[in-house]
């Protein structure tokens, strides 16, 4: 039975010339009513009809990047690299256009703007960074890459654990390895009383860091340790390096979810009247361009994030084979810094 525009206006609770609006994009429409069109229209698999069905049926030369933050230079370092990979080269050997859509770690927005890259027939998508580990969120999100494959849009992962029966490839950053190698670092260093300061729970790059560390403490017969979530921001290392530092007064290292966050625990650190790493040690991870700059310089994880994006960018135009199975593990690097040295006493 196919899909009409009523349907379609009677699923979202709103009138026809609503969908028709937020579909054609020619008048202002507010927000939440647009978001909520849209989700109808990816729940009904509504299309257009006519002449425009037509036009729409061919894929165009649209690459949609979504990142979670553009501000954030762990995703502006891939998306720059996507684009650099997808310039010239585009159907009839016309250029191609690179969307970058910023969803602010919202898995509503995510899913919107794949319905919307769905309805422009992109030629392909890149998807950036970890997933969130929400059951529903998780389905719907498969649902749609397997309808955006099955169209012809090519989907890649990039820093994403692999999506199993979606048609997409995924090359997937070690966090558990990377995380491991850190903390037994810090443990070969003599360091016991270590805190970690993680990323929001529902992340799965969270969870795979902070898994890792974990494991390194119980292969030297530690137990967990301290942990703080919070943002992966700057602040949230401030004020979760204080709260270890409450919670544990005599903690000789701290481990960051990422490089802002550590950068934030330093500052913290300092702040209390601690020496980095005479008094507490600090590691971080992904290795951002600051963190060689900072004083001391940071020791972190090496993740190659320019590289990553452009294998995504070449693979997303058959540049570059998929590789073998569809997933491929991308490996860190320790970069051993000033920032952390064995505890004193």
């Amino acid at each position: 039975m196919t899909v009409t525009l009523a349907d379609v206006a009677a699923r979202a609770q709103v009138s026809p010339a609503t969908v028709s609006r937020v579909l054609n994009g020619n008048y202002p429409v507010a927000a939440g009513t647009r978001e909520r069109v849209l989700r109808a229209v990816d729940e009904l698999d509504y299309v257009l009809n006519g002449p425009a069905s037509s036009l729409a049926a061919s894929a165009s030369d649209l690459v949609g990047i979504l990142v979670n933050d553009i501000a954030d230079p762990f995703f502006g370092i891939m998306a720059g690299a996507v684009q650099s990979e997808i310039g010239p080269g585009g159907r009839a050997g016309g250029e191609r256009l690179a969307v970058v859509c910023n969803t602010g770690g919202s898995p509503e927005r995510e899913l919107t703007y794949l319905t919307l890259l769905q309805r422009q027939r992109a030629d392909a998508v890149v998807i950036t960074g970890g997933a969130i580990e929400d059951a529903e969120h998780m389905n719907a999100l498969a649902a749609k890459m397997e309808r955006l494959t099955d169209a012809g849009t090519r989907v890649v992962l990039c820093g994403r654990p692999p999506a199993p029966d979606t048609g997409a490839v995924a090359l997937t950053f070690d966090n558990r390895g990377g995380g491991r190698r850190l903390t037994e670092h810090l443990l070969g260093l003599g360091h016991r009383a270590i805190g970690y300061i993680a990323g929001p729970e529902e992340r799965t790059t969270t969870r795979h860091r902070l898994e890792g560390h974990r494991a390194a403490l119980a292969a030297a017969g530690l137990p967990d340790g301290e942990t703080v979530h919070g943002p992966y921001d700057r602040s949230s290392g401030y004020d979760a390096a204080l709260e270890l530092l409450r919670r544990d007064p005599s903690l000789t290292a701290i481990v960051a979810a990422n490089d802002s966050v550590a950068l934030g625990a330093c500052a913290a650190l300092r702040d209390a009247g601690r020496r980095i790493p005479d008094d507490v040690s600090v590691a971080g991870f992904d290795d951002l361009p600051f963190s060689i700059d900072t004083v001391p310089a940071l020791t972190t994880v090496r993740l190659p994030l320019y590289e990553a994006g452009a294998r995504a960018g070449r693979i997303a135009m058959s540049r570059e084979k998929e590789p073998p199975g569809g997933v491929a593990t991308v490996h860190g690097e320790l970069m051993v810094r000033g920032s952390t040295a064995a505890p004193r006493g």
